[in-house]
């Protein structure tokens, strides 16, 4: 099977980022094409990848079939966030619309291991219930944060609307004996997270189980009708071959 679109480095390959595999797949693809990373935009001071770099949407689904056409993108790489489904259901109609290959990179989500306390929902809501009065460490994002009554969120960058939480400004990676200190110091009770995956941020999952503290997450949204990969090998040898693999 032939690459998707053109070959060599006339290709336009465009990734949806904001994580580090689509950081790491700008970099390594760079060279064999043309790579433009695109970025939500909704953290004030992002990491930023190699090579081209646009922030901010591009206008729902009509405004990404015009910038696909427009820039003559050969494929497109959604390496977002495994929650940022809205920006992936847009991805899939506007490739869909413009005939242009879409591959979707995920990693994948955490597994339980002896020791932990798991109890799975389907959103921040949800977990706010099951969490109650207890105090809580919130590392769910800058929304929803109003849903919880007492203990410490954990974003990048300050919450949007009002909170009861006290704020703590940080970014991954993190490490164990922080994550240990962070849930001591503020006498956490209960762990509430998304199921996002990775090591970057996994360090918290096992100071859960350190202390033996119980652990909400927050269910994925739905896998996209689309070929998905795991890793970055996967996603470049998509893009050399135009196949997925098993």
């Amino acid at each position: 099977m032939t690459a998707p679109g053109r070959t060599g480095q006339g290709r336009t390959v465009l990734v949806l980022g904001g994580t580090g595999e689509a950081r790491e797949l700008a970099r390594r693809a760079l060279g064999a094409a043309r790579v433009v990373s695109s970025l939500a935009g909704r953290v004030s001071s992002p990491r930023l990848p190699e090579g081209e770099v646009r922030v901010g949407g591009f206008g729902g689904v009509d405004g990404l079939v015009a910038y696909l056409r427009a820039e003559r993108v050969d494929a497109v790489v959604d390496a977002t966030h495994p929650f940022a489904d809205r920006i992936t259901a847009n991805a899939l109609a506007a490739t869909a619309a413009a005939g242009v290959p879409l591959l979707v990179l995920r990693r994948p989500g955490w597994t339980e291991r002896e020791g932990d306390r798991w109890t799975w929902v389907d959103s921040i809501a949800e977990a706010a219930a099951v969490v109650g009065g207890r105090r809580a460490l919130v590392t769910t994002g800058r929304q929803g944060l109003g849903a919880f009554a007492r203990g410490v969120a954990r974003t990048v960058d300050p919450p949007e609307g009002a909170t009861a939480l006290e704020v703590v400004l940080d970014r991954g990676p993190y490490t164990l004996d922080g994550e240990v200190a962070l849930m001591r110091r503020h006498a956490v009770e209960v762990l509430v997270t998304k199921d996002s995956g990775g090591s970057m941020t996994a360090a918290k999952l096992d100071a859960a189980r350190l202390l033996g503290l119980p652990v909400v997450l927050v269910r994925r949204p739905p896998a996209p009708a689309a070929p998905t990969v795991a890793t970055v090998d996967a996603a470049l040898d998509w893009l050399r071959t135009g196949s997925a693999g098993a």
